[in-house]
């Protein structure tokens, strides 16, 4: 708890970016990494919905058929990250989903900017 405390202290305080306080999330889906959609071609009904969730780093870039490009939210485990900031698209929010300890020595490193 005490590492949890200190990580807290170095965070700035942010509420959600405007652009998604204002979305009504009327329809909501959440894509998995699966690969289940593989072959679905459901990409153009995915990009209709007002939020995208999508989970982990699975591919979006030659999948748009079946997984559609419309990502509101990325959320993944650390090991799970984008390495690259390109890889970060910058309309959408990206949400690390913390609960092993190394996890917390992950985003202390990133916020402190150093290597772990």
């Amino acid at each position: 708890s005490d590492k949890l405390k200190d990580l807290l202290e170095l965070l700035p305080e942010h509420d959600l970016p405007e652009d998604l306080k204002s979305k009504h999330c009327k329809r909501c889906v959440v894509v998995g990494s699966g690969g289940i959609l593989h072959g679905s071609e459901l990409g153009h009904l995915l990009n209709q919905f007002d939020i995208v969730i999508r989970l982990n780093d699975a591919p979006v870039q030659g999948y748009t058929d079946h997984v559609g490009n419309k990502t509101t939210i990325r959320m993944t485990y650390p090991e799970g990250a984008p390495l690259s900031e390109h890889e970060y698209p910058p309309a959408s929010l990206f949400v690390a989903v913390l609960f092993k300890g190394v996890d917390f020595s992950w985003l202390q490193a990133m916020v402190k900017n150093e290597t772990l």
